[in-house]
């Protein structure tokens, strides 16, 4: 069996059109898991969630982003920890379709899937155990710790999954011991370079292999989009989250 795993599209529809197209090119990916961060950074909020809800072969957990988003709509306790981007979530929130409030609100935050005699776990990135119910404002995710084998194994260390895939920090993580891989294939929508990064992952009798994908397009419209919207801290976002490329 084949899946495709991808995380923090950032509301950056034309990133997640190049990755579903090498996707569905593949004709072979049976399904695709979304682990968080659909909405907020970049400005294509409708277009990212209309594509991903319109699919009946993805599933979708929650991200920070996403939680975040939506207790501004519903009126609730903003995390302290987004303080920063407060005003800018509050710009996402006003302009999301409001179809989309109650599909956001029936997404999980964890996933286990059982495949062959293997177990996948998906999750936006680890949280502790006490904190797993507890409501965005709390800040349940975990502190982002650096991308290596020993960071990992500690930070998920009370689990046993043969894969844990998550996203959260956006550089790849591809890590392995004698029972688990760790795998954040990247952020989808936010890189220095116009590439979209997601993976395939192939789950057999004998083992699991991933394969990692970087989908090439056109990011002109959407980095112009920024400026012509006027999203609050525009030219912040550019430079921290796409490289500062010039459009």
């Amino acid at each position: 069996m084949k899946v495709a795993i991808m995380t923090d599209i950032h509301g950056n529809a034309s990133a997640l059109k190049a990755v579903l197209k090498e996707i569905d090119d593949r004709n072979e990916v049976e399904r695709i898991y979304c682990l968080g961060d659909m909405i907020a950074i970049g400005p294509d909020t409708n277009d990212v969630l209309d594509l991903l809800f319109s699919r009946d072969d993805l599933t979708m957990i929650s991200g920070n982003h996403d939680e975040a988003v939506l207790a501004i709509v519903k009126g609730e306790e903003h995390p302290t920890g987004h303080v920063h981007v407060k005003e800018h979530h509050e710009w996402i929130a006003k302009r999301m379709d409001p179809l989309f409030v109650p599909l956001l609100e029936k997404l999980p935050r964890t996933l286990e899937v059982p495949v062959h005699d293997r177990t996948l776990f998906f999750t936006h990135y680890h949280m502790e155990k006490e904190k797993r119910n507890a409501h965005i404002s709390e800040n349940p995710f975990s502190k982002i710790v650096e991308p290596n084998l020993a960071n990992l194994e500690a930070l998920f260390r009370n689990r046993s999954e043969d894969l844990i895939g998550f996203g959260h920090h956006h550089p790849l993580h591809h890590f392995q011991n004698d029972q688990t891989i760790f795998l954040n294939p990247g952020s989808l929508g936010c890189n220095s370079e116009p590439i979209a990064r997601y993976a395939v992952v192939t789950i057999e009798d004998n083992g699991i292999q991933v394969h990692l994908g970087n989908a090439s397009y056109d990011n002109a419209a959407f980095l112009s989009s920024y400026k012509k919207l006027q999203v609050p801290e525009h030219e912040f976002i550019i430079r921290a989250f796409h490289g500062n490329q010039m459009i």
